[in-house]
């Protein structure tokens, strides 16, 4: 019998088309980093308050190609301290990791007590990309969806906050991304020939990410879809997403002094406090 972290959400089971991707933007640049700012550095108390808990998290980014991964996790972390959290991009397997479990790269990437680790593309590789590319069997995907669930609900029974973001774009937005960085000589290395070629099997990725969330979007471990065609719209969804979801059952008020400290404090630099 599943344990309760691996119900599935079922009714509740997200999908691409029920995002409005042109409804959702924001016009006003001013409106942008005002709401930015407050929601960076509301995420630097919740850092803060995962630290000197030993709370850990992990925030998973999949998305389409050219979806805004990138542009979101900078902006998540950019007021971050850098000690407490580890970003870590996501690519074909090391020559050492091939030939292992595919869940042993990441199981070698978590974070420790007080951290947060942030993937940038994940575990789901094997559903998605090794599942669409045929790098993975059938038999070697389809079981994946239980080996991740397990993974998750281990990792989530053990106190980790798992947060799933997917960043979804209409395919004629991803030709505009690909042709500005095309035209870009700063941005030429971000688009590669497998993103081309990956483009032209789109309704394929698209089952496959469907099914992934019918399959993996747990009550403990959810999947969050954003509308990501208006970059600002998705970076400030992005970042609040994180922070509720972060802040929830957790003490947010700051720790009090150590007392070894103030005591230091009167002794050593004659301060009255």
């Amino acid at each position: 019998m599943q344990q309760p972290s691996a119900i599935l959400l079922q009714n509740d089971t997200p999908t691409l088309s029920a995002l409005a991707l042109n409804d959702a933007s924001i016009a006003n640049k001013k409106k942008y980093e005002k709401k930015l700012k407050k929601w960076q550095q509301r995420l630097l108390h919740v850092q803060q308050a995962y630290y000197h808990q030993n709370r850990r998290a992990i925030i998973v980014f999949e998305g389409w190609d050219a979806g805004g991964k990138g542009g979101a996790i900078r902006r998540l972390t950019e007021r971050l301290d850098p000690r407490g959290f580890q970003v870590h991009p996501i690519g074909s397997p090391e020559k050492e990791e091939q030939g292992k479990h595919y869940l042993y790269r990441f199981q070698t990437r978590l974070p420790a007590p007080g951290k947060i680790a942030i993937f940038d593309r994940s575990w789901y590789g094997r559903v998605l990309v090794e599942r669409v590319e045929a790098f993975a069997s059938k038999p070697e995907w389809q079981r994946a969806y239980q080996e991740i669930n397990e993974f998750e609900r281990m990792l989530s029974d053990d106190g980790v906050r798992i947060i799933k973001i997917f960043l979804h774009i209409s395919p004629e937005e991803q030709l505009k991304r690909f042709t500005e960085r095309l035209g870009n000589p700063t941005k030429r290395w971000k688009l590669t020939e497998e993103d081309i070629r990956n483009r032209n099997r789109w309704p394929e990725y698209a089952e496959a990410i469907e099914q992934m969330f019918e399959k993996t979007s747990t009550k403990t471990s959810p999947w969050h879809p954003i509308a990501g065609n208006h970059k600002w719209y998705a970076r400030l969804k992005v970042l609040k997403h994180i922070v509720k979801t972060m802040e929830k059952g957790v003490d947010l008020a700051p720790p009090p002094v150590n007392p070894d400290v103030l005591i230091a404090a009167r002794q050593h630099l004659g301060l009255d406090v």
